[in-house]
């Protein structure tokens, strides 16, 4: 599923293309603060190069958001992540600072985990979410995820919601 579509946003697959619009969301040190720290563009391309491979891998991955009108709003998706160890799949999402308490997150919450649950069949999906960041917490309660752990990842304390299918 390369593309989808939620009342308020459009979800296109990673690719290069996206490299300036993933650039200037993570030099934004208030969205950055939740998803480790702020990235110089050379990190991003890092970043963007393996998440492309993790869709060539997995089948799945990070999508970019644009709302209705075309404009980027963010980016999300489904990958796997090693916590503890242990192979997990979680979903992510990160939307402009601009965009934030409009229910976006909730909304791509939503979606992400009917893709992951009813489309790919996945047992189940985790949130990460900084312990102290109340509205993430809440956008997966919302979306049905249960407290599960805490944890530490690096070197942050963290709590693990989890859905299963």
């Amino acid at each position: 599923m390369e593309h989808f579509s939620t009342a308020r946003l459009t979800a296109e697959r990673l690719h290069e293309d996206h490299l300036a619009d993933l650039v200037a969301l993570h030099l934004d040190a208030e969205v950055s603060r939740y998803i480790g720290g702020v990235r110089p563009a050379e990190r991003t391309k890092t970043y963007l190069d393996a998440n492309m491979a993790h869709w060539d891998q997995h089948g799945f991955g990070l999508w970019t958001l644009r709302t209705k009108d075309g404009a980027f709003a963010g980016r999300a998706g489904i990958r796997h992540i090693l916590v503890d160890d242990i192979d997990e799949i979680e979903i992510a999402y990160a939307f402009k600072r601009e965009l934030w308490g409009q229910g976006l997150a909730s909304e791509i919450a939503t979606a992400l985990t009917d893709i992951g649950l009813l489309h790919h069949q996945l047992p189940s999906l985790i949130g990460i979410v900084f312990a102290g960041n109340g509205a993430s917490r809440r956008v997966l309660e919302k979306s049905n995820y249960l407290l599960e752990r805490s944890t530490v990842r690096h070197g942050e304390d963290v709590v693990i919601y989890r859905i299963r299918r």
